[in-house]
């Protein structure tokens, strides 16, 4: 396919796919074993956009010879009544499915395997109209039908290259209970069918080392690929020969992924770069990392100290707090010093500015659901995978548990209606809280800390023990132990999110009409701070000479 053919074509079929909402564009890091506190494997995702955000457990199962299964487009919309589910085909199902859990990206399932997500669309003239598998999708089937990362990998690229993939480039880290894997993937232009003979996908997946860490956030980061070393590299057979076909690559040349197949990543120029440099300058501060390095960071880090499940709480909630970049200070922040910055559209961005935008914080208004999740060899599966979700935005949240074990969960998890207000609803349960927060952020935020604190240490408190009594049911028996998971999950569940719902309205009643009030009927007003008021002129109306 020559260069040209393929910019003419994919200007044409790219003209939905464009004009639909980009990306809305996630943060995820993997842990190797050897990098954190307790040997577990660990992976995050922060899902930030409007995607389906009801967690649901979908039961494994064996399957009759010749039975099919549907292939989805917009699987990850499913709250979103714009995006209604499309079928484009079926493909032979597995003889057995595992159980896996369902969200906007499906993330786990009952053998550890774990997934977080990562949007970098790529160039135009990869995007295949013709391909079947979207990136949801293709965690879908891989969660059904892997018991480690490798398989999932293998799986997922099988997949793709035989029934296409119509998606925009994407990475996923993938883990289980022994070890990490970035996996990288795009499309194969608008002209690839079926029956074209070739490949479906370009994909490429590089090993975590055990003893480092890595940080994903909307740009492809695999670089060189070692071509022999086949125990930490899987790549589709075409990675090389359609690089060469479009003349953005040729034979002599040092191949590097992430400059052939996303050379320019979408957003400001630093929309990628200053999240990737705010995690790894937190794990890896000795390495003294530029803000706004020009290139790519460090792929694979050695962290200063051991990490752990709380250390990536503590990350995924970061708005550069300490930093020159803190969202919570300057006028952008207003008199109560917010991180959150609202979309703002290029029309009316300022003159000289329009190719700029907010600087994009971690922890972000618009997320979904995020989660912190560990993969653990020393204990049974059911109990060994342990993922700690969260609805909406990470700083406001709390992270509850959800082990691979667990059977069913709350409706108020299950369920969700996102175009209107759902009091049923843990997400609007969140949502709630962490927009009344920015009425009076810094003092708001204070009450919500505290709150989130409380539930998260119980629950890590009680961990061992849980466990503990989960790994002694499991030997006498394993559908004892996944009942009592599945009670204590659902149980933790319903008393966070109704105790939030309490602490709204406490909100509510405390902080209203600019007052602070307090149970015992005492109020005060805190007015604004000086540096502001000076800033927005206070009073100099009063003082100028009347005419």
């Amino acid at each position: 396919m020559s260069r040209r053919l393929a910019k003419i074509l994919s200007l044409s079929v790219l003209a939905v796919f464009l004009l639909s909402p980009v990306a809305d564009a996630c943060t995820t890091i993997i842990v190797g074993k050897e990098a954190s506190t307790d040997g577990s494997v660990m992976v995050t995702h922060t899902c930030d956009g409007w995607y389906d955000n009801r967690v649901r457990v979908v039961p494994g199962g064996i399957h009759k010879d010749g039975e099919m299964t549907p292939v989805y487009k917009e699987l990850c919309h499913g709250t979103r009544p714009d995006m209604p589910l499309v079928k484009v085909g079926e493909i032979p199902q597995a003889k057995e499915t595992y159980t896996y859990f369902h969200v906007g990206y499906p993330f786990m399932n009952e053998h550890q395997v774990i997934m977080g997500e990562a949007t970098w669309t790529g160039r135009d003239e990869n995007y295949c109209p013709n391909g079947w598998m979207m990136i949801e999708q293709l965690q879908v089937f891989a969660l059904q039908r892997a018991s480690t990362a490798r398989d999932a990998i293998k799986i997922m690229g099988q997949l793709a290259e035989k029934y296409g993939y119509g998606d925009g480039g994407e990475t996923l880290l993938v883990i289980d209970k022994n070890e990490g894997w970035i996996f990288d993937i795009c499309g194969p232009g608008p002209l690839w069918t079926q029956d074209s003979g070739k490949p479906g996908a370009i994909w490429v997946a590089q090993r975590v080392p055990d003893d480092c860490v890595t940080v994903v956030s909307n740009r492809t980061r695999i670089g060189t690929i070692d071509w022999n070393d086949k125990d930490n590299f899987m790549y589709s057979s075409n990675i090389k020969t359609f690089a060469q076909e479009m003349g953005w690559w040729k034979p002599g040349e040092q191949f590097v992924f992430h400059k052939i197949y996303n050379p320019e990543p979408y957003g400001s120029p630093y929309y990628q770069q200053r999240r990737e440099w705010r995690v790894l300058s937190i794990l890896a501060p000795s390495l003294n990392l530029k803000e706004n390095a020009a290139d790519m960071y460090p792929l694979m880090v050695k962290p200063d100290k051991k990490v752990s499940a709380r250390d990536l709480m503590s990350i995924n909630r970061d708005y550069y707090e300490g930093t020159r970049f803190d969202l919570t200070k300057g006028l952008a922040a207003g008199p109560f010093g917010t991180p959150n910055r609202y979309s703002t559209p290029k029309e009316v961005r300022p003159e000289g500015r329009k190719d700029v935008d907010w600087t994009r914080a971690i922890s972000i208004f618009r997320c979904s659901y995020s989660f912190v999740a560990q993969a653990r060899s020393w204990l049974p599966d059911p109990v060994g995978g342990v993922l700690w979700f969260g609805e909406d935005a990470p700083h406001s949240t709390v992270y509850m548990p959800i082990y691979a074990g667990t059977a069913s969960l709350p409706q108020s998890i299950t369920e969700c209606k996102r175009a209107e207000f759902d009091r049923n609803s843990a997400y609007w349960a969140f949502n709630f809280v962490s927009n009344w927060a920015d009425l009076k952020f810094n003092y708001i935020m204070k009450d919500i800390k505290a709150a989130q604190k409380a539930y998260e240490d119980e629950f890590f408190m009680y961990q061992p023990v849980v466990e503990d009594k989960a790994v002694a049911l499991y030997k006498e028996d394993p559908s004892k132990a996944k009942s009592y998971l599945t009670d204590y999950v659902n149980k933790g569940m319903n008393k966070v999110v109704d105790g939030w719902w309490n602490l709204a309205q406490q909100l509510v009643g405390k902080y209203s009409d600019g007052f602070i009030t307090y149970p015992d009927g005492k109020q005060e007003s805190v007015g604004y701070p000086t540096w502001w008021l000076e800033t927005v002129d206070f009073g100099k109306e009063e003082m100028e000479p009347k005419q």
